[in-house]
C-alpha cells in the first residue's frame, strides 16, 4: 500500500527527531471520523516524542493536521505507549554541573 502525504511528513518528522529513527513505525486507519495516524516510537525516545508538559507532542498533532487539510481530511494522531517498562537515561544538570539518573516512568 503507497504511503500518503501526511503518513510520509509524520515518519519524516518523527525519525528527524529520535535517536532511534529505524523503530518509528507509522500506520494510517481511515474511518467515518477522518484518518488516524497512530505513531509507535522506541521506549528510550517517548521523552523526545512528548516534550516537556506535551508541548512537543501537541506541536507534531497541529502539524499533522495542517498537512491533513491540505488534503480534505481531519486526521488525528495516536502516539502508542511502549510495554510498561521503566527507561532509565543519563542527563547532566545545569545546577550542579554533574551526571544524574532521571528515571522515566512509561
Amino acid at each position: 500500500m503507497a504511503k500518503t502525504a501526511d503518513q510520509e511528513f509524520l515518519e519524516f518528522l518523527i525519525k528527524a527527531l529520535v535517536d532511534n529513527p529505524e523503530d518509528v513505525k507509522v500506520d494510517r486507519k481511515v474511518d467515518e471520523m477522518g484518518v488516524l495516524l497512530s505513531l509507535k516510537v522506541n521506549a528510550e525516545d517517548m521523552g523526545q516524542i512528548i516534550g516537556r508538559a506535551g508541548s512537543t507532542a501537541k506541536a507534531i498533532r497541529s502539524l499533522v493536521r495542517i498537512v491533513g487539510l491540505k488534503s480534505h481530511a481531519r486526521v488525528n494522531l495516536k502516539i502508542e505507549e511502549p510495554a510498561g517498562e521503566r527507561v532509565t537515561r543519563e542527563r547532566k544538570t545545569a545546577s550542579t554541573g554533574g551526571e544524574e539518573l532521571e528515571e522515566l516512568k512509561l
